[in-house]
């Protein structure tokens, strides 16, 4: 308890911004119909840990011109193919071109945006994205289907955080000094919306990986 209300009164680091409902119901519906279509290509796969290939909790795939990706033998990277099937990922949906557009700052589009899908037990440990080239870049995610308690804190491992409840349709922007701060998703408030058709959350990030 002591933690959490340490939490609640962290204030969020420079450059991050949390716009909650920027989408309304019609387009999360239109944003995950498009997850359906872009995984009967790509679809979603159990990552691993590098070295000792201990699987994620989530299940993931891309969209973009390059995907992130993760396992045993080659770890953390980049590619322009889905590492099981070896196709090209499905191109960035428009609905989220015209988000990076309005939001980011940044003048190039995304060329990588990651599908995270968050299922019963899932969360996502305190990490800094640091596999991209445009470290100056922000980060642009959405979260769609079931909320999920996000907290970020600095730049170092450890300390207190700061603790939104991401609804679905709420946008994450992370720029600035942000960008460089360890992130997490501590916890998944399953049966709280019926968007996901088989449950859980869906986490749309998108990410400039080269300058």
């Amino acid at each position: 308890m002591v933690n959490y209300m340490k939490a609640q009164k962290t204030p969020p680091p420079p450059g991050f911004k949390h716009l909650p409902l920027y989408f309304n119901a019609a387009e999360q519906a239109e944003l995950i119909d498009c997850v359906k279509a872009g995984t009967q290509t790509a679809p979603f796969f159990q990552p691993t840990m590098p070295r000792t290939g201990t699987p994620l909790s989530v299940v993931m795939s891309n969209f973009g011109m390059l995907g992130w990706v993760t396992d045993r033998e080659r770890g953390y990277r980049y590619q322009e193919t889905h590492p099981k099937t070896g196709v090209p990922w499905p191109p960035l949906p428009d609905l989220l071109k015209k988000l990076w557009r309005d939001v980011s700052g940044w003048p190039d589009l995304p060329e990588a945006c990651l599908i995270n899908w968050y299922r019963k037990g899932s969360k996502m440990g305190a990490h800094v994205d640091r596999d991209e080239l445009a470290v100056n870049a922000p980060v642009v995610s959405v979260s769609l289907g079931d909320p999920a308690m996000f907290r970020i804190g600095g730049p170092e491992r450890g300390g207190p955080t700061h603790g939104i409840k991401l609804m679905s349709g709420d946008v994450v922007v992370m720029g600035g000094a942000s960008r460089q701060c360890y992130h997490s998703v501590s916890k998944v408030y399953m049966g709280e919306s019926a968007l996901v058709q088989k449950g859980g959350r869906i986490n749309l990030t998108m990410r400039r990986v080269n300058p």
